[in-house]
C-alpha cells in the first residue's frame, strides 16, 4: 500500500464514521415521553394518560425535533428520585412521582420562542393516578390536540402541535444513555481504533518501501 492510497483510504474512513448514522428526513417538534429504569431513560411503550407509575418511579419529558423514538432526544441531567422527592415526605394511601421537564433547545424550538430552563418536579398522587396526572399536578397548563397528543407544558410552545421540520438531521444514537457517565460511545471509540490500527499499517508499509 502506497503511502497515498493509505492517506486516502484513512480519509475514507474518517469520512465514514463521521457521517456515520446521520440523514436528512423530516423531523417533527413534540413532546417525547421517557420513564428511568436504573440509570438509564427508555422510550415509553405507553402515552401519559395510560401509564401509571409506581410510587418512587422516575419519568422524563423532552420537548426536540425528531423523525421517530430512535431519533429522539433524551431528557438531559441525571435523574434522582432521591434528590427530586427530597423534600416531600411519603403519604399514606399516595404516591410520589419524580418529573424531569426539558423544554429542548434554542434549536428545537418553534420560531419565535425560547425555552424555559429545565426542571424537576415531585407529584403527589393517588396510587391509581397516571403520569398525565402526575404532569398536570405540577406543569400547567398543559395542552393537547383533539386527537390527544400532549402538545405544551407549562404552556410551552405556545402553540403549534407536533409540526413538521423539512431536512431534519437525523443522528442515530446522538444522545447515549451513557451521558451521564460523559463517557464516549462504544461507536466512537471502536471507530479512532480503527482509524488507529489503519495508520499503523500504513506508517509500517511506508517504512518497508524506503531504500
Amino acid at each position: 500500500m502506497t503511502g497515498r492510497r493509505a492517506a486516502v483510504l484513512l480519509l475514507s474512513v474518517f469520512l465514514l464514521l463521521a457521517g456515520a448514522g446521520q440523514a436528512q428526513a423530516t423531523g417533527y417538534r413534540y413532546w417525547s415521553f421517557w420513564e428511568r429504569d436504573g440509570g438509564h431513560w427508555t422510550y415509553a411503550t405507553e402515552g401519559p394518560s395510560t401509564a401509571r407509575p409506581d410510587d418512587g418511579d422516575v419519568q422524563g419529558f423532552r420537548f426536540s425535533v425528531s423523525e421517530d423514538s430512535g431519533d429522539a432526544a433524551r431528557p438531559r441531567g441525571t435523574a434522582d428520585f432521591a434528590a427530586i422527592c427530597a423534600d416531600t415526605p411519603a403519604r399514606e394511601d399516595r404516591k410520589r412521582v419524580a418529573l424531569v421537564l426539558d423544554f429542548g433547545t434554542v434549536t428545537d424550538a418553534p420560531p419565535g420562542e425560547t425555552p424555559p430552563g429545565a426542571r424537576t418536579e415531585c407529584a403527589v398522587l393517588p396510587e391509581d393516578a397516571t403520569a398525565a396526572q402526575a404532569l398536570a399536578a405540577v406543569a400547567e397548563p398543559l395542552r393537547y390536540s383533539s386527537s390527544a397528543l400532549l402538545c405544551a407544558i407549562a404552556g410551552y410552545p405556545r402553540t403549534g402541535c407536533g409540526g413538521t421540520v423539512k431536512d431534519h438531521t437525523v443522528v442515530r444514537s446522538a444522545e447515549p444513555e451513557s451521558t451521564d457517565d460523559g463517557g464516549p460511545s462504544a461507536g466512537l471509540v471502536a471507530g479512532v481504533a480503527v482509524v488507529a490500527v489503519l495508520a499503523a499499517a500504513a506508517a509500517w508499509q511506508a517504512r518497508r518501501r524506503r531504500p
